[in-house]
């Protein structure tokens, strides 16, 4: 009985880590996200409870950005970033997770 409660747990810790989805976005100038500048470049994305973990591809340095988390009624093909101008600077307002239906909202 014991051994069957122990492979249990581990089949319920390996869907957690697999669930762990990382998304692929590239800024084209440096962004701001939240209260992180990030530089131009290909950055891997991760949901991190109410954060998100930016990790640049070239680097591998991780930027930390507290966010809050919205659901559509629909499910996104692609991941979409919406950015506005501010101060003659790009600033991310939302990013739009391809193949979930969320929807990171970043404040300022």
């Amino acid at each position: 009985m014991k051994k069957l409660a122990v492979v249990a747990i581990l089949a319920l810790s390996c869907l957690s880590i697999a669930s762990a989805k990382s998304y692929e976005v590239t800024f084209s100038g440096p962004v701001k996200a939240g209260n992180v500048q990030l530089q131009a470049g290909v950055y891997h994305l991760k949901v991190n409870g109410s954060n998100v973990v930016f990790t640049q591809d070239q680097t591998s340095k991780s930027f930390t950005v507290p966010v809050k988390l919205e659901n559509s009624n629909a499910k996104f093909g692609q991941t979409l970033v919406d950015a506005t101008k501010n101060n003659g600077g790009d600033v991310i307002t939302d990013i739009k997770l391809g193949g979930s239906n969320t929807i990171v909202e970043f404040s300022y």
